[in-house]
């Protein structure tokens, strides 16, 4: 079976723990784990998020005033080396020495007309109280938003139009190799006015919405979007609040999520099935197997009752 795997960058790095290099290894230890366990019997892709690792690097560009901080694009393309360096030397750890493990860099094209642009919705970086949001958002010009119980910095989130280099990654897989790539929703890059050239541009792709289009390019029999939560919950945060189990991407449509967190894993999961009619899943971290065996987590297919 083919199987993408988008690890969710808060899943990597807990809400509230500090942005410390140690903290991001062990829980990319955690996952490692689970993961090398499902590559031992599937061809196995696995994405990252990276919205609190780009958001601290951003924190360190802007504080070296010497120079002009680094754009988005480049600072995404440093977090997927960070992460992917960091999950294929644990994956590798405890894969067999004939199983290889290797880490692309992605481009991923989006429109440069995106009304995202003009709408920053993505966040990234630190969660802040209120005031601290307010007032570092003031100091640096940047957009500020709700997420979850605090504030974080928004940025541009454009839609994924394709995954660029695709061949190499059918080349691995079909190698046998486990794939890191997409890292933080892959390096967003857009044509230029003569269609010909390629540039970067300052915006940051959800990493669940290239999983779901990355999955579809390659053909993946299954979706497995892994965030910090065991399923996927109507009325979040209410006393009716509950787990959905094996839903329709028509029954999600009649639940209402947050844009900036389960809201994108929603109309991921709900894009690649709705495409492909095979499915996703979105739960736990700690579940993947879980999620895969039907035991764990919410299924998003085209049957429910099947």
């Amino acid at each position: 079976m083919r199987v993408v795997i988008a690890l969710g960058g808060n899943a990597l790095l807990h809400r509230g723990e500090a942005l410390s290099a140690e903290n991001q290894l062990a829980n990319i230890r955690r996952a490692a784990e689970q993961i090398a366990r499902v590559a031992a019997s599937n061809e196995l892709v696995v994405t990252h998020g990276n919205g609190p690792q780009v958001g601290l690097l951003a924190l360190q560009a802007a504080a070296y005033t010497p120079v002009e901080a680094y754009p988005l694009d480049v600072l995404g393309a440093e977090t997927e080396g960070m992460i992917g360096y960091l999950l294929e030397q644990e994956l590798a750890n405890r894969l067999p020495a004939s199983r290889r493990v290797a880490t692309l860099l992605t481009r991923v094209e989006v429109d440069p007309a995106d009304p995202a642009f003009e709408r920053p919705s993505k966040p990234i970086g630190p969660v802040y109280t209120q005031a601290q949001a307010e007032q570092i958002g003031a100091a640096r010009h940047w957009t500020v938003a709700p997420d979850g119980i605090g504030y974080r910095r928004v940025v541009a989130s454009p839609q994924p139009l394709r995954v660029l280099g695709l061949d190499p990654i059918q080349w691995l897989l079909e190698r046998g190799a486990v794939v890191i790539a997409a890292g933080g929703g892959g390096i967003p890059v857009a044509r230029s006015g003569s269609g010909d050239e390629l540039h970067g541009v300052e915006a940051v792709i959800d990493k669940d919405l290239c999983s779901a289009v990355l999955a579809r390019q390659l053909q993946a029999d299954c979706l497995v979007i892994a965030t910090d939560v065991p399923a996927v919950y109507a009325d979040w945060g209410k006393p009716t609040q509950r787990a959905l189990g094996r839903v329709t991407p028509t029954e999600l449509t009649q639940h209402t999520f947050s844009t900036g967190s389960m809201g994108p894993k929603v109309a991921a999961a709900c894009a690649f099935v709705s495409a492909t009619g095979r499915r996703a899943v979105i739960g736990s971290l700690d579940r993947i197997e879980a999620m895969l065996a039907r035991d764990a987590g919410t299924e998003i297919c085209l049957d429910a009752q099947a």
